[in-house]
């Protein structure tokens, strides 16, 4: 099964509970093309995730969603990045993992009570070793989108969107605006739509990006509890793909997921072991904190 090679057409789910105050179920036939994946491979896509992943004393000193590391990733071989995406105090999408500043860099507060001109200001912050080696700041996905557009080819791209916010309550608010931003960002950068991937693990944030993003690829980021991940997957027919965390994931997971017609999509990993144990369970994309190791047992599968 390659990863989506077909062009998909699915009814738009219009009503999620928490969103519209109608049942999470409820939908309307109403047909929406959706790019196809531009993969001419058969074989799985190649994701940097976070870039070339979290710090790691062996494998990786950069900061992860740095535009160093996502360089890295890219001159790697990789198909593309996954970046990790907040929305500022002023409404500005940036890179950056953590809801907290205090985890990663000089700064303090939540990245939600920060405008943006001073979260580009801000020093990742590893400790030692790392800060040997890197002197990263955050930066905003406009500035990403800049560097990637000059490119000869637009890598793949992956989005993921964290909305959990200490500081402000999870508004839903925010979440749209982060949906609207995108799709202004998206437009305005020419991101060829077959090259992208959105991602939360928020159902209502799907349905609304699927109303403004009516033809980008979408995905649910499922958590440990796969029953009830399979079963909002079930509800999101808009939704193409399904992520999984490579602790999550079995050969017969993907198997489900597959039969409900969804690609899957396998995040983390560096070491052979757990590099060696996804690509067994058949997945269609690889988030992998090691994109060298990765390629090397692909490699080695393809023999």
């Amino acid at each position: 099964m390659t990863y989506v090679t077909r062009l998909l057409t699915w009814p738009v789910v219009v009503a999620v509970s928490g969103l519209s105050g109608l049942p999470f179920s409820s939908v309307l036939a109403h047909p929406v093309d959706v790019a196809p994946r531009e993969q001419t491979q058969r074989r799985p896509l190649v994701i940097g995730h976070a870039g070339s992943g979290f710090f790691h004393p062996l494998f990786n000193p950069l900061p992860p969603s740095s535009l160093r590391s996502i360089n890295r990733a890219l001159r790697q071989g990789a198909d593309g990045v996954e970046v990790d995406i907040r929305l500022s105090q002023d409404s500005i999408p940036v890179l950056y993992h953590d809801n907290s500043l205090n985890s990663m860099t000089d700064g303090t507060g939540c990245v939600s009570q920060t405008p943006a001109a001073t979260l580009t200001t801000l020093h990742y912050r590893g400790g030692w070793p790392y800060d040997w080696f890197q002197r990263e700041k955050l930066l905003t996905l406009e500035t990403l989108l800049n560097s990637l557009a000059k490119r000869p080819e637009f890598p793949y791209l992956h989005l993921d969107l964290h909305e959990d916010d200490d500081c402000n309550g999870n508004d839903p608010a925010r979440s749209q605006a982060l949906a609207r931003r995108l799709r202004d960002l998206l437009h305005q950068y020419r991101v060829p739509t077959g090259r992208l991937l959105v991602l939360t693990n928020r159902a209502s944030t799907l349905v609304y990006l699927r109303q403004v993003l009516p033809a980008v690829p979408l995905g649910l980021e499922m958590g440990a509890d796969f029953a009830a991940g399979l079963a909002t997957l079930r509800c999101l027919p808009t939704v193409q793909m399904a992520v999984l965390h490579k602790n999550d994931l079995t050969p017969e997971r993907a198997a489900q997921v597959h039969a409900l017609g969804k690609e899957v999509v396998v995040f983390g990993g560096r070491s052979a072991k757990a590099v060696s144990r996804v690509v067994a369970a058949g997945t269609d994309a690889y988030e992998v904190d090691n994109v060298r190791r990765l390629q090397a047992t692909l490699r080695r599968q393809s023999d």
